[in-house]
């Protein structure tokens, strides 16, 4: 791979991941447009200008442009070229984030145990989540995330093998499945739904709780671009966590 210019502002912004190159020019792009650098109507650097400055193929910068277009955060005129697209009205019930981050905003300390990871096929309910048929590969993993060791949720998470292949490669105890997800596939569409439920006796033992105590059930799944990537089963002890959010008219 050829060593992208010393000088460039955009090549320091790319870091090393395990990510495929075009993916890792998606998401600094993606970054570029959301810090703000890069408002709507913002004139991106040319095909040419990119491989100039990040060192990268032409086909690997074509297909991260081209994937963004589709995806609808990048506008390409023939012959005058490309900008970032006018942002898309939305709303959310709750925002989508890596729960080591929010622990450590707390002044607390993240661990994890990884109590399942592996390769299964989808089975009905897995493929309608995931828009895909039935029989096709998922990447499955059961993980329990600490707040100073203290368990605070379970996170049941099935990934699109197909969109993240090196899923099971990697170490989750080190960087959670949020942030291996939000670098190979940046997030730009979410669903939640929320329950309350009682825990089962396995997930009571996962927990330390009681047995049957009620929990919250955030039943999540994340689109990046058209394409789904995970549905997701998180669960939190009720007297452990709570949901809070902040609305204006």
């Amino acid at each position: 791979m050829p060593t992208p210019p010393a000088t460039s502002p955009l090549a320091a912004q790319m870091g090393d991941s395990p990510a495929p190159l075009y993916a890792r020019v998606k998401h600094m792009i993606a970054q570029q447009i959301q810090c703000g650098n890069w408002p709507p109507h913002h004139r991106v650097p040319s095909e040419s200008e990119l491989v100039s400055q990040l060192g990268f193929s032409r086909m690997t910068i074509n297909r991260a442009l081209r994937e963004m277009t589709a995806e609808g955060l990048l506008v390409r005129m023939q012959g005058v070229g490309t900008f970032v697209a006018e942002p898309k009205s939305q709303s959310a019930l709750f925002e989508v984030h890596n729960i080591a981050d929010e622990i450590a905003s707390r002044g607390h300390r993240h661990s994890c145990k990884v109590i399942l990871l592996r390769e299964e096929a989808a089975g009905s309910e897995r493929a309608l989540a995931l828009d895909m048929r039935e029989g096709q590969r998922v990447f499955h993993s059961l993980i329990v995330h600490l707040e100073n060791d203290l368990p605070v949720q379970i996170e049941d998470r099935y990934v699109n093998a197909l969109v993240a292949p090196d899923y099971l490669s990697q170490d989750f105890t080190r960087q959670t499945p949020y942030a291996y997800l939000s670098q190979v596939a940046p997030l730009t569409e979410g669903e939640h739904v929320v329950e309350a439920i009682l825990a089962e006796a396995d997930e009571c033992e996962l927990l330390q709780i009681k047995p049957g105590e009620p929990c919250l059930l955030i039943r999540r799944r994340t689109w990046s671009g058209r394409q789904p990537v995970t549905a997701a089963r998180l669960i939190h002890p009720g007297s452990r966590h709570r949901l809070e959010g902040r609305f204006s008219k």
